[in-house]
């Protein structure tokens, strides 16, 4: 899936940056440099294209200088489309290339907010009621921090000082916490800030698929278990296809993540994690990935918090995991029969940096029973 969707951006920047460079081939300036020699614009226009994806790729990375460079391209193809009608109804050429103009200043806003929907993080706050007997649980929900991407150790002790500040009964950590990159010493310092927060029953943690880290221990300087044995150190309780019981009220279930299933590891089903369950009590699955509402239903449970999806990250491929399968929800609230569903789209972000079909938040749920 990631392949073929990385292929696929890949080949379209690189489509982009051939269109692109024909069409800053039409700026006065080039035209002049080049003589109005067709292949030299070209040339020239190409060398300029270049540069820019030199500039963004060295910046903050490959991927995101191809997702800004089809972008471009897009908004450049809008604005000739709009510049043609123009031209059309005026029945004369426009004196200036406005065109190129206009697609370059929309596209530079455009990325400006998306990288600002990404880099700072809001608050989504959802009600639910139950006819159980169970009083009230205010949960703060986090996913997805990928530390050392949009910040680092320090910074997220910033966002968890933001969460502090919502008083919350429990806070739950529903995967990709940390990153194949984050480095230990900011794994060290996340973990200290998560230890640091003062709640009603404690702060409980679920794997992503990014936790465990795909390269092997020796790639970031610790492992898996490395990073439990961290956790575990400030007081935060990581469960592995594990439940708890708080205040006899609610049970709190910590899957492992779907991953652990491609890993050959295997997970336990909804079917034996609910198994001897007292079903008055109200329960909370902790899922990282998005892809099990069907047994989740059936199983009868209460609540499933999510995350991974990042929220679908840009318009207008936002929905793209749910329409492909992959995804069983990209993001928001959802209620199958009695269960409800909230996948969040994460307090940070993993290679592309940029939010233009959502933005960064952690959940702020209130569970209000009889």
């Amino acid at each position: 899936m990631w392949t073929f969707i990385f292929g696929a951006i890949f080949l379209g920047a690189i489509l982009g940056m051939i269109y692109l460079a024909s069409r800053f081939g039409k700026f006065a300036m080039i035209r002049k440099a080049a003589k109005d020699r067709k292949g030299f614009r070209f040339l020239i226009g190409l060398v300029a294209v270049m540069l820019i994806v030199a500039v963004i790729w060295l910046t903050i990375g490959s991927i995101n200088a191809a997702i800004s460079m089809i972008h471009l391209m897009v908004i450049w193809l809008l604005c000739d489309g709009v510049s043609k009608l123009i031209e059309k109804k005026r029945k004369k050429e426009l004196g200036r290339y406005y065109a190129g103009v206009a697609a370059i200043g929309i596209t530079v806003i455009y990325l400006l907010c998306g990288w600002y929907l990404a880099h700072h993080v809001w608050s989504k706050e959802y009600v639910l009621e139950t006819d159980k007997q169970v009083g009230n649980l205010r949960i703060v929900q986090f996913a997805d921090s990928h530390v050392g991407t949009t910040f680092d150790g320090e910074g997220f002790a910033k966002q968890m000082k933001k969460i502090q500040s919502e008083n919350p009964d429990i806070v739950v950590v529903t995967g990709d916490y940390v990153d194949d990159d984050t480095t230990k010493e900011d794994m060290i310092a996340a973990c200290k800030a998560l230890g640091a927060l003062k709640t009603t029953y404690g702060v409980y943690y679920a794997f992503g698929n990014h936790d465990k880290g795909y390269y092997g221990p020796e790639y970031r300087g610790y492992s898996g278990d490395d990073l439990i044995a961290e956790l575990e150190k400030n007081k935060v309780k990581v469960l592995q296809d594990e439940t708890v019981l708080l205040d006899d009220r609610f049970y709190l279930i910590g899957r492992q993540d779907r991953s652990e299933e491609q890993r050959g590891s295997g997970r336990a089903s909804m079917e034996e994690l609910m198994d001897g369950l007292d079903l008055d009590k109200y329960s909370i699955v902790l899922d990282h990935q998005p892809h099990d509402f069907d047994a989740q239903t059936a199983a009868g449970v209460d609540l499933v918090l999510s995350g991974h999806t990042h929220g679908g990250q840009l318009f207008p491929f936002s929905r793209m995991g749910q329409w492909t399968g992959v995804d069983d929800k990209s993001y928001g609230l959802e209620k199958r029969e009695n269960t409800n569903f909230i996948v969040t789209s994460g307090i940070s972000d993993w290679a592309i940096k940029f939010k233009t079909g959502c933005k960064s938040e952690y959940v702020v749920v209130d569970v209000q029973g009889k």
